[in-house]
């Protein structure tokens, strides 16, 4: 979601559009205006059969795509470009246009982007994002402190920058629209966060008495309302799905992402949130999540099989031209990243530069890799099957 800060005086939200079943209070803050304090999770909840049945065909979609995660035999033959792609399309959301290519393009070679700043930023989503998996992997409990680590990596010498990074905001925030006047949404007043922090990191870190479905979703929402940070509140609320799948046992790995579920239906994703704000419409935000979380899945299992038969033809045509497991080591390395340098193509085979440019060389004749510079040197060369499977939208 876009956001905005506002000074004192000028912003205002009409208590008259949220109903008295809205799971929370409309108050004026301490600078004049109105906003909406959102209600401790958990709410009082009553599923009907039509959303039992989808909630069903979340947890069965989940169910397969953890089976699918048990068969990779490394897990970051997926989890990697899985990450990446979510990192896109997350920031794609929030404006950032860098496309998944572009990304990998950067991480192999920096100096080949011209305008590399919006790549920075969706490497910052990376980063952000593995440091959470590598805390709740190690046994950390949801933190507020873990919160605030994310989302100062997430913003660290990028746009946004200049927006106190890691720090819980110090002024109000409002969300969507061009001025105060049709401010789709006015979340609390800075000096109200506190005890919101506190109930909602209380959630993540004691409720397990709901579907985790159902979970992710109550959490997704809470914490857009609550807007904790000066920016950036959209992509840590949408890290924090993957991290609570991992941390709920849910997943084995993280290989389920929405981000591209949200960027394809934009308008419903916050209509969605403001109808619970405005009327409380738990069930129809929940509908909305599940659906995204069976759809999602449904794709990850998919795409994960079909990397997979991939890696058996990659695997099959580079031992045709070089008979030897350095090659089958440039394999995998090029699942968990389709763009490679010569240099990083020598450290992943431990082999000397001019050894591993003829392993390249050899990738490239056989219709393994293409040099994508143009260039005599500093050259990077992309797998483009691969990088196909992980990047088109599947049949």
């Amino acid at each position: 979601m876009i956001t905005t800060r506002y000074s004192c005086g000028n912003h205002h939200l009409r208590p008259e559009d949220f109903q008295q079943s809205a799971p929370g209070r409309v108050v004026r803050s301490t600078l004049g205006h109105w906003t909406f304090v959102p209600n401790p999770l958990p709410p009082e909840l009553t599923y009907d059969s039509a959303l039992v049945r989808i909630l069903s065909d979340a947890d069965r979609a989940l169910g397969e795509l953890a089976g699918a995660g048990k068969l990779l035999p490394n897990p970051l033959l997926v989890i990697g470009p899985f990450l990446r792609r979510e990192a896109v399309l997350s920031s794609r959301i929030e404006g950032t246009i860098t496309e998944l290519g572009q990304l990998f393009l950067f991480e192999a070679e920096p100096d080949q982007l011209d305008d590399p700043e919006d790549a920075s930023e969706v490497r910052n989503y990376v980063r952000a994002l593995e440091y959470g998996l590598s805390a709740i992997q190690s046994g950390a409990p949801f933190s507020l402190q873990l919160i605030r680590e994310i989302h100062r990596i997430l913003l660290n010498d990028v746009r946004g920058g200049d927006k106190q990074p890691g720090v819980i905001r110090n002024r109000g925030v409002r969300i969507g629209g061009v001025n105060a006047e049709d401010a789709r949404f006015v979340p609390p007043c800075h000096t109200q966060l506190s005890p919101l922090l506190d109930d909602f990191v209380q959630f993540l870190r004691q409720d397990r008495t709901l579907p985790v479905v159902v979970e992710l979703a109550l959490m997704h929402y809470q914490f857009e309302a609550i807007h904790p940070f000066n920016d950036g509140n959209g992509r840590v609320g949408r890290l924090l799905i993957t991290l609570m799948l991992c941390e709920r046992g849910a997943l084995p790995e993280p290989l389920l992402y929405l981000s591209a579920y949200f960027e394809k239906n934009r308008q419903d994703y916050y209509d969605h949130l403001l109808d619970i704000s405005r009327r409380g419409d738990w069930m129809g935000w929940i509908r909305f999540f599940a659906n995204g979380v069976a759809e999602q899945a449904q794709d990850a299992t998919e795409r994960t099989r079909r990397l997979l038969d991939l890696r058996t033809t990659y695997r099959r045509e580079a031992g045709e031209q070089l008979r030897s497991a350095t090659a089958l080591t440039l394999v995998d390395e090029l699942f968990s990243s389709p763009y490679i340098t010569i240099n990083h193509a020598a450290k992943v085979m431990n082999l000397k530069f001019s050894t591993a440019a003829r392993t390249v060389e050899k990738f490239v004749s056989a219709g393994l890799l293409r040099e994508v510079t143009g260039q005599t040197r500093n050259r990077v060369f992309c797998a483009d099957r691969i990088f196909k499977m992980l990047n088109e939208p599947l049949a």
